[in-house]
């Protein structure tokens, strides 16, 4: 009885060895949220980050934002409308029209409105006010402040392959439009060109 008691020890030490040795394919690593690491060559976080933050700060040096001071004494209030994604993959627009709208906001040069879906968000909210909240505290209906310029733009892409090898080029446009007017004020483009090589080991 001790010698089978023994030799199921043994079997199940051994057991659970294999399987700590076995569980171990797969590993974690926590890096820097701006370190940047391409595993497949698309579009990503680094490029919405990197694009908007070139593009915004281009289109806040151009003479429209001093002009609009100059005539009005204040600050032009800006919207971030649809990013069309027109390229040859699935990209996360709203991750790169967010970090726009964090560089406008940031950059203390503009005031900034919510987006058409969250305006209807807030709308909701204060029509719920209007039953529920008491009249101190209720907000009002029409005391939206209306913006001044839209935002609107396109991501498109272009592919080359051959033989494992590839080269992306994604190219960013944005216009910046009066809404009284319609006139556009600024247009600006970015683009990124990635190559995709094959490994030389095949792995």
């Amino acid at each position: 009885m001790k010698k089978q008691f023994n030799l199921l020890s043994t079997l199940f030490v051994v057991g659970l060895i294999f399987l700590v040795s076995c569980g171990g394919g797969r590993q974690v690593t926590r890096i820097d949220k701006n370190e940047t690491i391409d595993l497949s060559g698309k579009w990503n976080d680094t490029d919405a980050r990197l694009v908007a933050e070139e593009m915004i700060s281009d289109v806040l040096k151009r003479p429209w934002i001093d002009e609009f001071l100059k005539e009005r004494g204040k600050k032009p209030v800006v919207i971030v409308g649809s990013v069309r994604n027109k390229s040859s993959e699935h990209i996360e627009v709203d991750m790169f029209t967010k970090e726009m709208e964090k560089e406008l906001l940031n950059s203390g040069r503009v005031s900034f409105v919510a987006t058409k879906d969250e305006r209807e968000q807030v709308r909701d909210e204060r029509a719920d006010q209007q039953k529920f909240s008491s009249e101190e505290s209720m907000k009002q209906f029409y005391k939206e402040k209306g913006a001044d310029y839209l935002l609107l733009g396109v991501i498109n892409s272009v592919e080359d392959k051959l033989e494992g090898e590839k080269v992306i080029k994604y190219k960013v446009n944005l216009e910046l439009i009066d809404v009284e007017s319609n006139t556009k004020v600024w247009i600006g483009d970015k683009e990124i060109k990635k190559y995709i090589g094959q490994d030389k080991y095949g792995y």
